[in-house]
């Protein structure tokens, strides 16, 4: 099913600006989770249930994005900041640097007592265009793996696979699901449901009894 509905998007919509390879929409893409000793993120504790704190690499970039992405029943957002690799060692200092353009980020993860969990690596293809409703997004992820990670590092690919060699599809678009969406879902008879990588990650890694996930509905 992942190929179709790759083909359909090469054929519908316009590679990603960033992407790579034959058709310019591929990236790989390192994503490190931050998490409390209690695994308040996990458990969707009072506020951390609303916002993740990650730090993102594509591919072997020099630089790294610090994102917290915040979630309510209406609303999706996310913050992103960009810094050198180079200054990720920061993020272990106990006090934050105002001038840095991360100290945002900083700030909260200090503040929240988050420290860096687990990496989830992927392979990404990512089309965009414009429907009758506004612009649209479309990205397939493969290759997921999860690899334990209790410090900051990025080791692309590497770990434990995760959803059994299937994909994970997004359909990004503003309010209405657009036609084209839907000749797509209708097509390949595709059933919508939210996915967390993070979640499935620590599933996969069984840290402890009350974290395991039922990977069957991925």
């Amino acid at each position: 099913m992942g190929q179709g509905i790759r083909d359909w998007a090469r054929d519908k919509l316009q590679p990603d600006p960033e992407g790579t390879g034959p058709h310019n929409d591929e990236y790989a893409t390192t994503s490190l989770y931050y998490e409390t000793p209690g695994f308040d993120v996990f458990h969707q504790k009072d506020s951390f249930g609303r916002a993740k704190y990650r730090i993102r690499r594509y591919g072997l970039t020099d630089y790294i994005f610090l994102e917290r992405k915040f979630r309510t029943d209406r609303l999706l957002a996310k913050r992103r900041t960009s810094v050198p690799l180079d200054t990720l060692e920061r993020l272990g200092e106990e006090t934050a640097d105002r001038e840095w353009p991360g100290y945002w980020f900083h700030r909260r993860i200090l503040r929240r007592g988050l420290k860096p969990l687990v990496q989830v690596s992927y392979d990404r293809t990512a089309r965009y265009g414009q429907s009758a409703n506004g612009p649209v997004r479309l990205t397939i992820d493969t290759n997921l793996r999860v690899l334990p990670m209790p410090d900051r590092a990025f080791l692309p690919g590497v770990g434990l696979p995760l959803v059994d060699g299937r994909c994970i599809l997004e359909l990004k678009y503003i309010q209405d699901l657009p036609a084209m969406f839907k000749q797509i879902i209708e097509q390949h008879a595709i059933s919508a449901g939210r996915v967390s990588k993070y979640r499935l990650g620590l599933g996969a890694l069984d840290y402890s009894p009350e974290l395991r996930i039922d990977r069957s509905h991925a």
